[in-house]
């Protein structure tokens, strides 16, 4: 056996140990062992291997199989401009805490600087977006080397899912690969390269945090961002006070909910009576929350169990790890926001009613998931249309970590496949553009049970809710802001044949909404731009005048 395949088999073998169920391969000559180790893997029924042709793809596929899986995804590249290709996913790992696992193959290191064909430094090419960066040596045949091997895989996975650190995230392994690429007849390997009787080569435990007692007192509000958990229910419930959470919290359900709280911290009094805010999460979603948290005189407990806490305005009074709450709220305070809840839900249902908008879209979109299906929710308006909605299915998936578009598609994908029933993915025009080639799936791949839902206002939407979209700047604001495509989408479908619907009233989104036969399929609602800041200001106008 030569070196290149002893240390792919041997990599394999101690990442399905440390628990990886799902990796993903984008094609390649010089991560042809770590390919072909997958694949002989995926053969024999220890993983499942995905195959995309585009890195980006390929990483926010791993994306998207991680969030519905909640384990550890390698995804391997080959060398060269492969490995930035994965940066994007990368960045959204990082900030999401999600635990990518980067294999990226390289030449030897006698190579770079020599002008080698697809050599370039991939040392720590990712900077700090990574929990940990390693340079595995060029496997050589030696004794030793399937212990540096399979510990160092270990500790990759360990510092992955933040085993020691409270504080997962991507990592990357830069691993020189040396010709012959592919395996060889030859003399046995000097040593065994089998790994421990049982479980990983180093099994790494977690470290326990206390919780911190909170009590009853001020008027206290507790805000649940991205990936908060029913943790944040729990405790607003526990407390009985006003749960203010993001579509994406998968913590938006029970008595605590307040559905319209981005309007009402616009257009209410009680706004104005918080003294103190809970925050579990990544809050990223609504302005009115931003400005709520860097209030003077409001003061923000942050419950963070991992290693990096959100605190952008730099107001946080303590960070604790887990939140004992010691007694309830006895006054109305829960009361009286759950009774402006109330009423200012009919009165935006009454500015959504007249024809298709994105708040109306994502509220069918969101009643077609129901209770046991899963959503994904692309970031620019879509999510924050679906944070509009009375209904937010309680698996709700969205890539908050950088707030961007891309791989939305791909993340879809990546959920859907790792979902046991049918999924949702609610996605704006550009995002559709920007990750369009998700929709190329190899004819030997599992395909998704997965219908997308495209809002096509023709551009750049969410500038217009923006100062960018204010009458004053309009000279300039279509072009650079507004950004028209004029793309059919249609045609896009019919070239990855993937099946296509056009839902122009309500009635035909909701009939579009309802699946006949399993599979990829692609529901288009247009609707005008020139709309959405008119409707933003009608919604605020509404409640002001309860």
């Amino acid at each position: 056996m030569n070196p290149s395949t002893a240390f792919a088999t041997v990599v394999v073998d101690e990442l399905i140990r440390c628990g990886v169920r799902e990796a993903v391969v984008a094609p390649g000559s010089r991560s042809a062992p770590l390919a072909l180790a997958l694949a002989a893997a995926d053969r024999a029924g220890r993983l499942r291997l995905h195959v995309r042709i585009d890195e980006r793809t390929a990483g926010f596929l791993a994306i998207g199989l991680i969030r519905g899986t909640g384990l550890p995804v390698p995804v391997v590249t080959t060398s060269g401009t492969a490995v930035a290709n994965l940066h994007p996913a990368v960045l959204e790992a990082s900030h999401s805490g999600l635990p990518l696992i980067v294999l990226s193959a390289d030449r030897p290191p006698a190579l770079r600087g020599s002008g080698a064909n697809q050599t370039t430094d991939q040392l720590k090419v990712f900077g700090s977006a990574v929990r940990l960066f390693h340079e595995m040596g060029t496997p050589v045949r030696e004794v030793g080397q399937v212990a540096y091997w399979r510990s160092q895989v270990a500790r990759a996975v360990a510092n992955a899912v933040g085993a020691r650190s409270a504080d997962p995230g991507p990592v990357h392994l830069n691993c020189p690969l040396a010709e012959p690429l592919v395996p060889t007849d030859g003399s046995e390997w000097p040593e065994s390269l089998d790994g421990r009787s049982t479980g990983p080569w180093t099994a790494v435990h977690a470290a326990a945090g206390q919780p911190s007692a909170v009590a009853p007192g001020p008027k206290t509000v507790v805000v649940a961002g991205d990936g908060a958990s029913q943790a944040a229910r729990l405790a607003a419930e526990a407390g009985q006070w006003p749960l203010f959470a993001e579509p994406s919290s998968r913590a938006r359900t029970g008595p605590a909910v307040i559905s319209a709280y981005r309007l009402l911290l616009q257009a209410n009094a009680l706004a104005a009576e918080i003294e103190r805010v809970l925050v579990f999460g990544h809050p990223t979603l609504s302005r009115p929350i931003a400005r709520l948290l860097a209030r003077p005189g409001v003061e923000v407990i942050v419950v963070a169990p991992t290693g990096l806490w959100p605190d952008p305005a730099r107001r946080a009074s303590s960070v604790i790890t887990g939140l004992e709450v010691t007694g309830p709220d006895t006054t109305d305070w829960l009361e009286r926001w759950q009774h402006a809840d109330q009423l200012a839900r009919p009165e935006i249902d009454k500015v959504l009613a007249d024809g298709l908008n994105g708040p109306g879209i994502a509220a069918m979109v969101g009643e077609a998931v129901g209770a046991d299906g899963m959503l994904v929710v692309a970031s620019s308006n879509p999510v924050r249309d679906l944070d509009l909605a009375p209904v937010v299915p309680i698996r709700t998936i969205a890539n908050r970590g950088l707030a961007g578009i891309d791989g939305t598609i791909s993340t879809a994908v990546g959920a859907a496949l790792a979902n046991a029933g049918p999924t949702y993915a609610l996605i704006g025009d550009l995002a559709f553009l920007h990750d369009a080639n998700g929709l190329i799936i190899g004819p030997d791949e599992a395909r998704p049970d997965l219908r997308i839902v495209v809002v096509n206002d023709n551009g750049g939407g969410i500038f217009s809710t923006l100062e960018q979209g204010d009458p004053t700047h309009a000279t300039h604001f279509e072009r650079i802001f507004g950004t028209p495509h004029n793309t059919d989408l249609s045609a896009l479908c019919a070239a990855t044949h993937t099946p296509y619907t056009l839902a122009e009233t309500p009635d035909a989104l909701r009939a579009a909404l309802t699946p006949t036969v399993a599979g990829l399929s692609v529901v288009e609602a247009r609707i005008p731009r020139t709309t959405h800041r008119p409707l933003t200001e009608a919604l605020v106008t509404a409640l002001r005048q309860l």
